[in-house]
Parts: C-alpha cells; structure tokens; sequence
C-alpha cells in the first residue's frame, strides 16, 4: 500500500505545487529543454547541407516506381533497385556528418583484445579489410546469382501477364531472396571498409559536453554543479565499460545489449565496495532518461504509423491497454500485492514499452525508485530473452514474417531489441516490427495521463481518505511527456511538409540518426548506470516476497503473446490483407 508520509526523495516525482518558477527549477521541464535544445541544434547542422543530387535521384527512382508499380502486383527488381537508389541518400553519410558522428561515436566492436574498442591503427584496419575481403566476394556473387535468379522468376510471372499467382509468389520469394542476399553483401562490404581510429580525445570530449549539458539544469534547479561534474565522472566511466562489453562479439550475439551491461556493472559495484558519497549527486536517473525521452519523441513520426495503418493501431493501442489494466487486476485481486505502485509501474512497463513506459508511469503514481529499478530490471532480462527466442519460434513454426514482425512489435519491450529481432527475419519483419513498436511509443503519453487520474481521483482518496482535487492530476503528470509529445507533432510536421523522401534523407538519416538517436543511446545509458549504483539488494528483497513481482511480469507478459498474436493475425490477415500485401 503506497505510504501517503513517504519522504519525497524516495519517490520518482513529488506530489507538489505548479508554479511559473517550475519552468527553471523542475527536472521535467529541463528535459524538454535540453532536448528541445539539442533537436534544434541537429536540424540547424543537417538541413541546410542537402545531399548533391538528392532531388534528382527522388524524381529518376519515383517515376521507376511509379512505371512498376503499375505493371506488376508485387515489388520488382527494378522497383527496388530504384527505391533502393533513394534510401542510399542519407544526409549523415556526408563527410561533416561522418566526422560528427566519429566524434560523438561509442566504443567500438571487438573480439578478444578491449582495447580494440577504442584504438585501431592503419596496419590492423588493412588486415582486418584483407581477412573481410574473401567473405564479401563470395556474398557479392551469391548476391549477383541471386539476383539472376529473381529476374528469371520475374520475367516468367511476367510472362504470363501477372496473373499466375503460383509464378507471382514464387517471384516474391525469389525477389525477397536476393534482398537477403543484397543485405548480407552490403553487410559483408562495410567489414572491408574499416578506418584507423583513436576514441580517446572523442570520449573525454564527450564526457566534457554532456557532462556540461547536464549541469545546466543542476544548476538552475538548485544542485551542485562541482559536485554532479565530480560524480558525473564515475557514471560516464560505468557507461563505457557499459558499452564495450556490449560490443563483445559474444555479448552481441546473444544480444546483451549496453542497457544490461550499465544495470550489472553499477549494481556489482553498489552491492560490493559500494557506491562512494561522491558520486551519488550524479545519480540523476530520472534526469538523464528524461532528456533521452523528449529526444525519442522526434523518433515516433506520424508517418510511420500511418504507413502500417489501421492493422497496426489496432494490435498496439487495442492490445496494450487490456494488458496493462487486466495485469494491474491481477497483480491486485489474484496476487494480492502489498504495493500497487510496483505492480502499476511492472504491468506498464511489460505492456507499454519497457523503461520508457515506467519511468512514465512512475512518476504518475508516485513510486519508489527501488520499485522503478526492480521493474526495469526484470524487463531488461526478458528482453534479453525474447529477442532471441522469438525470432527461433517464428521461424520453427512456419509464421509468416510480416506476423511475426507484428507480434514481436507488440511484445518485446524495448525498441532496439525489436529492431533486432526482426532483423533476425527479414527486412519486412524488421519494419513491421519496428513500426508497430513506435506506435506503441506514442501510448507513454496516455499511459502517464491515465494514471495520473486513476490515481488521483481513485486510488489515493480510497488509502488516505483525503479526497484530490483535479488539479492535482496536473501537478502529479510527467511533464517531459509533453516534450516527448511536441517532439513528435513537431518533427512529424516537419517531415510531411518536406516529403517522405525528403524527410527520410534529411530528418530520418540526418537530424535523427545521424545526431540526436546517439546522444538519446548515450542518455539512457547514463540513466542505466546510475540505476546500478543506485541500487542495493537488501533494499530490494522485500519487493520480492512470494516471487509475486515476477510471477505478475510472466503472467501479464504471457497474456501479452497470446492477445497481440491473435490480433494481428486477425488484423493483417483477415481483416485488412490488402495492407499486409503492399508492405
């Protein structure tokens, strides 16, 4: 049961007062600054520096698309080559965009050595080209007979006028074989291209700029910039090793992913030696995802969700919300759970989208930040998890991928894990799944608003007996979900008025991912390592009574599969099989 004389550093936001003076003073509304900030800065560097020839290449590839599209029911190969033609033009490929993003770059992959992460001379760069050059000539001949081999399926389909769907499909598959075959040569290629590098000056610049970010809103909120700076050094430190562990050949495989790796070093180290004094004013876990978030904002663009449609709003705004409110019942009525807090924050984060949706949800409902560290972590390890194995089980079983890529959207928790996971598919799954996790993305912001009221006006009033007024629903309300939500309306505006093509060589591939997707990765790994220090077992034994935490996240996630699998299979297959066939 919450405990209404709770000391308020222990929750994730305060129950207080709104004031003018909040805009300067309160960590909510510095992560929409410091975001808002650092989007502003990227589209001042990309979008005045347009590809050479950019427009050119759009018109030459849409009127091919437009020429095929016509003639045939499914993608061909030209159509692909020449929407292939359009995605090479990416604003982060220019050479000031390079040169951003070497400076900005995390520790690198490596194998056996960990100083390879950060330093590679000329002479191991030219060696590691010759050991990838044999491998990307038999993956570009693979790919030029595969390629052979979907023009004659074509050209057969062709020949009957399109209108064997026997031929047609044995077409796609071949046509989707070569995509495969393409994508593993471009793969292949990219091993032969490696540059000598030193990350050294880069990181420590790193350190300097963010840490200096950050201390702007410690500053104006009343903290002690000498003191996060001091402590700051110790979370940067845990976020690197963060990172190259997670760039072990290994760890990659079994996709051990940064997030984990900051939770389990800074864990080991508070549960060990101890976090020291000094770096607990640095411990801003709140304040560095937060930021992160309002930047994720400018990646849930409108357009995506458009793209898939109806099918996908339904497996992610239909589903969603019946998980998380049957899995709250749950947890209350089967489980009897002491903490409604912990179970909110569990069965948000295991419906929603993982941390984002519970640091939402947290500070919604007041929870304690031990309850805010336990749910993050067991979303972690089930990330971990599922990523692997569903992809074996879609596979396994025949699924068709654009179904598999869909049910994985809606149910692995994080982002990245879902790019991944579909990447182990296809590249239709990869965008399906994708897609439908952005979709899912924009419910952090209903989420948030919806606690917030059931809390204030049923669940609060009912323990104190105290009755809330509307205002507090207001007050109790993360504000950084409006940055996340501005970001979103803002960029997705953005990319409507320039164009799709546009918008994906300049906004996608430029604002995006070519500068504020890297300081969004670095964000929350700050926040992960911090929750790792942070975080001491003994305090969080007693969360863990009966198993009850992780019986409600097998359960609540069981639920999940079950009810986002059967909706998108109605949805993609048997209601709307149009949609599903032009993806």
């Amino acid at each position: 049961m919450a405990d209404s004389t709770i000391k308020t550093e222990t929750v994730v936001v305060d129950e207080a007062k709104s004031s003018l003076s909040d805009l300067w003073k309160k960590e909510d509304y510095w992560a929409i600054w410091l975001g808002f900030a650092l989007l502003l800065a990227g589209l001042a560097i990309f979008m005045p520096r347009q590809p050479e020839g950019m427009q050119e290449v759009f018109n030459t590839s849409n009127a091919i698309m437009k020429q095929e599209a016509a003639k045939a029911p499914f993608k061909t190969v030209a159509f692909i080559e020449a929407q292939d033609a359009k995605e090479k033009i990416k604003a982060r490929s220019q050479n000031f965009a390079k040169d951003l993003a070497a400076v900005m770059s995390k520790p690198k992959g490596w194998t056996t050595n960990p100083l390879d992460a950060f330093i590679m001379t000329q002479e191991q760069a030219d060696a590691k080209n010759a050991a990838a050059k044999p491998k990307y000539e038999a993956a570009k001949v693979t790919a030029v007979t595969a390629k052979a081999a979907a023009i004659t399926a074509e050209n057969a389909a062709a020949a009957a006028g399109f209108a064997n769907t026997e031929l047609n499909s044995v077409a796609e598959k071949k046509i989707d074989d070569w995509r495969r075959a393409n994508a593993k040569e471009s793969s292949a290629k990219k091993k032969t291209k490696n540059k000598p590098f030193n990350l050294f000056p880069s990181l420590f610049g790193m350190f300097v700029a963010t840490g200096l970010l950050f201390s702007i809103g410690i500053y104006f909120m009343g903290g002690s910039v000498t003191g996060f700076l001091k402590g700051f050094t110790a979370v940067f430190a845990v976020s690197i090793l963060a990172y190259v562990f997670a760039g072990q050949a290994t760890a990659k495989h079994y996709g051990i992913g940064y997030a984990a790796w900051a939770i389990a070093i800074g864990m080991i180290i508070a549960n060990t030696v101890g976090t020291p004094n000094w770096v607990k004013p640095a411990l801003q876990v709140e304040f560095f995802i937060k930021t992160g978030l309002v930047l994720l904002g400018a990646e849930v663009l409108f357009n995506k969700i458009v793209a898939i449609g109806v099918p996908g709003i339904f497996v992610a705004w239909f589903v969603t919300p019946t998980v998380l409110i049957t899995t709250f019942w749950f947890g209350q009525k089967v489980l009897k759970m002491e903490s409604k807090t912990l179970n909110m924050v569990i069965a948000s984060d295991m419906s929603v989208c993982g941390t984002s949706a519970a640091i939402a949800a947290a500070a919604a409902c007041r929870a304690k930040k031990e309850e805010l560290t336990l749910a993050i972590g067991l979303s972690l390890v089930f990330t971990s998890i599922m990523m692997i194995v569903m992809p074996a089980v879609i596979k396994a079983t025949g699924m068709p991928y654009i179904l598999g890529g869909a049910w994985m959207g809606g149910t692995i928790d994080a982002t990245g894990a879902v790019a991944a996971a579909g990447a182990f598919l296809s590249e239709k799954a990869l965008y399906v799944a994708a897609t439908i996790k952005m979709i899912q993305n924009v419910l952090i912001g209903v989420t948030a608003f919806g606690i917030a009221v059931y809390w204030t006006m049923k669940v609060e009033p009912k323990e104190t007996g105290n009755k809330v007024g509307w205002m507090e629903i207001w007050h109790r309300f993360p504000k950084f979900v409006l940055g996340f939500l501005a970001a979103s309306v803002f960029f997705s505006f953005l990319y409507t008025q320039i164009g799709p093509d546009a918008g994906f060589t300049m906004i996608d591939n430029g604002v995006l991912r070519g500068f504020t997707k890297t300081c969004r990765g670095w964000f929350f790994c700050f926040s992960f390592a911090a929750i790792g220090l942070a975080t001491n077992f003994r305090e969080l034994a007693h969360y863990f009574k009966g198993g009850k935490p992780f019986i409600l996240y097998v359960c609540g996630q069981s639920l999940n599969l079950v009810l986002t699998l059967g909706m998108a299979y109605i949805m993609f297959y048997l209601v709307f099989p149009e949609i599903t066939a032009a993806i």
